[in-house]
């Protein structure tokens, strides 16, 4: 069995690509760059490699980016030809899934014609997430699989508490499917909970679905009213 971490390396350490860092080392192999000695020292005790060198430098870059690296994320956008070489110099490494993160739709666009996998738009996407967690109250989290379906994780509605899966019918009424619940008292997750899970006021439903139907929840009245 194959225990190897994930190499990753962060191209970039402004706030983003510090913050990234940092999180990534909790779980995989982390190399750190960045062309300021100060934000090298700040971040060196916290990733498993840190290197100051130019990444429009071809020779430095492949100097320390192995082929082995699964992913590079290229964290830097606020200099454009910055993070255009670097994807390019990247692409050149062969790297198996390259992220960048850019600062409008031209930016990203010559991102993806030059190799870059995907396209980051980090305060976007950030205010996306906070405008529709705004919006529709029971909202906690989503992340969005294409145009019509997402991933949600939300809070059942008052009505819910209480009541079984099966009694609740999430699929039949709203069109959701509940792949995980997140109970809080006591801490634990529940993949792919059955039919006679109960729900209770501390737990928070893991759910696949389109758009709409966390609307349709929201608005729905309580179906086991009398």
């Amino acid at each position: 069995m194959n225990n190897r971490k994930p190499r990753i390396c962060v191209i970039g350490l402004g706030q983003f690509g510090h913050h990234l860092a940092v999180e990534l080392a909790k779980e995989c192999e982390v190399l750190a760059i960045d062309n300021s000695q100060a934000l090298i020292n700040a971040i060196g005790d916290q990733v498993h490699h840190a290197y100051c060198l130019d990444s429009r430098d071809y020779t430095s870059l492949a100097s320390v980016i192995g082929p082995d690296f699964d992913y590079a994320v290229v964290a830097m956008a606020e200099s454009m030809e910055s993070s255009i070489l670097t994807v390019l110099h990247l692409k050149k490494m062969k790297l198996r899934h390259i992220y960048a993160k850019a600062i409008n739709h031209d930016h990203a666009e010559i991102l993806r014609s030059i190799g870059a996998d995907s396209i980051v738009f980090p305060e976007r996407e950030t205010a996306n997430r906070l405008a529709a967690q705004l919006v529709n109250r029971n909202l906690l989290d989503f992340i969005p699989l294409s145009d019509d379906y997402m991933v949600m994780q939300i809070t059942p509605p008052d009505w819910a508490f209480g009541k079984t899966l099966l009694e609740l019918d999430l699929r039949k009424r709203f069109g959701i499917f509940v792949i995980a619940v997140k109970e809080h008292v006591p801490e634990h997750t529940s993949f792919l909970p059955g039919p006679d899970f109960l729900i209770k006021d501390s737990d928070a439903l893991l759910v696949i679905g389109q758009k709409g139907s966390l609307e349709i929840l929201e608005n729905s009245p309580d179906p086991f009213s009398a």
